[in-house]
């Protein structure tokens, strides 16, 4: 049983005149016992709680910043009309801060043997799945003072998806994709490209590209015309350690490296290349294999949208091991890790190049935009220390990232809203020179 706010006014109303005219035990009994009788008829009649039915529909997955809506269908098949407050509880991070109580909230009446719909609004603010946890309902008299409550258990699951913010920057790259293609310019020649098409001669063009053959079957001298290959494969490796669980401004490492993931895969498809998926720190935390075309990026959401970030070192040999395993040789290897010198020369540079004998290796790392502002920052006795050390963390990365170029690794090291684009032009860069 559950008092409401009337009772407890009745009851303090109540008291006043005990207090001014009979201050006994007589006067408390002859005002609270007709209170008391009028609740006990009250929760009586009140519509039972255990016997209502609920079923829930509506949103299954949504990407993080964005609503979902659920609906809950409450059925009264008891004789009495239902007068509820009902509670639709799900975990904190379903909401933003300070929304929970007005989301969560319902009040609703529900005539005897009729049903209504709920809607309840998320707003997740991380990413994963996001469970129901119960569904509380205080069943109100029909004297409005007193009420039953009981628990129901309704599953429901809504998976919270990668935001995917870099994709403003995909119709630039597809542009210059397209320009590669030579669909809006003069097809190049370089080394590992596929032959597409014969053309006339124009000075300043490669005397190697000249086809004889073809040339000897007409007046002119034509060239050959070449095209960056296609059906390329592409493998992302997540570093998913301790490393990846530091927050970046407001993102956590590890959601950066997944949107300048998403951002590469949608291009890569884009150009005809296969993209799969690694999520690795001492064991495989997630795969996505043999996607192509339309199927690459929801299989890549699906694959990233439970990961969260291990609270261990990461194995740079097993990682070495998993990807000789998933990748053919001569596969773009593209891996999202920490630029910390430590991380690099203990546990990458030893097994590196394992890795740069059979592929081409890029390695991407999100840099911290506060050391930038430290870096920069001058007027006070303050800002010269933080300048420095900033100035130092910015040196040691640099340091690091030119012993990784020493291997042949192309290093991309940018803050977390020029990471997908910066590793999309890298990839660019690399089809334009024919290494990819």
């Amino acid at each position: 049983m559950a008092l409401t706010g009337r009772t407890a006014l009745l009851a303090a109303l109540g008291s006043i005149p005990v207090g001014l005219f009979a201050p006994s035990w007589t006067g408390i009994l002859a005002v609270e016992a007709p209170l008391s009788l009028a609740i006990l008829c009250d929760y009586a009649l009140a519509a039972p709680v255990q016997k209502l039915q609920f079923t829930r529909s509506g949103d299954t997955s949504v990407r993080l910043g964005d609503g979902a809506e659920v609906q809950l269908t409450v059925t009264n098949p008891s004789r009495r009309p239902l007068r509820a407050q009902l509670r639709d509880a799900w975990p904190p991070s379903s909401w933003q801060a300070g929304t929970e109580q007005a989301a969560s909230r319902h009040t609703l009446t529900v005539p005897a043997g009729e049903r209504r719909r709920l809607t309840t609004l998320l707003r997740p603010t991380r990413r994963g799945d996001r469970r129901a946890d119960r569904v509380t309902v205080r069943s109100v008299g029909p004297l409005g003072l007193a009420a039953r409550q009981g628990n129901h258990q309704v599953p429901w699951t809504v998976r919270v998806l990668p935001p995917f913010t870099s994709r403003k920057h995909l119709p630039s790259r597809l542009a210059r994709l397209r320009e590669l293609d030579g669909r809006t310019s003069v097809l190049t020649r370089g080394e590992g490209t596929e032959f597409d098409s014969l053309r006339s001669y124009v000075p300043g063009d490669d005397t190697r590209s000249i086809d004889w053959r073809a040339t000897a079957r007409q007046s002119a001298v034509a060239v050959r015309t070449w095209r960056p290959e296609r059906d390329r494969h592409i493998l992302v490796v997540l570093d998913t350690g301790r490393t990846s669980a530091g927050r970046v401004g407001d993102i956590p490492r590890l959601d950066a490296s997944m949107d300048a993931t998403l951002l590469l895969a949608a291009l890569a498809s884009r150009a005809g290349d296969r993209v799969d998926l690694l999520a690795y720190d001492r064991r495989i935390r997630a795969q996505a294999a043999r996607r192509s075309g339309g199927d690459v990026l929801p299989a890549l959401v699906a694959a990233m949208a439970t990961l969260e970030p291990e609270l261990v070192e990461t194995d740079a040999r097993g990682l070495t091991s998993a990807v000789l395993r998933n990748a053919r040789r001569g596969s773009l290897v593209v891996l999202l890790t920490t630029l910390d010198a430590a991380a690099i020369e203990e546990g990458l540079l030893p097994v590196l190049p394992q890795l740069t004998q059979r592929h081409t290796v890029v390695v991407a790392s999100v840099a911290d935009p506060h050391v930038e502002e430290m870096a920069g920052g001058r007027g006070t006795v303050d800002a010269v220390y933080e300048a420095a050390a900033g100035s130092q963390a910015q040196a040691g990365r640099r340091r690091t990232a030119e012993q990784l170029q020493r291997y042949g690794v192309t290093v991309v090291d940018a803050t977390p809203e020029k990471l997908a684009p910066a590793l999309a032009d890298a990839y660019l860069a690399l089809k334009a020179a024919g290494r990819l």
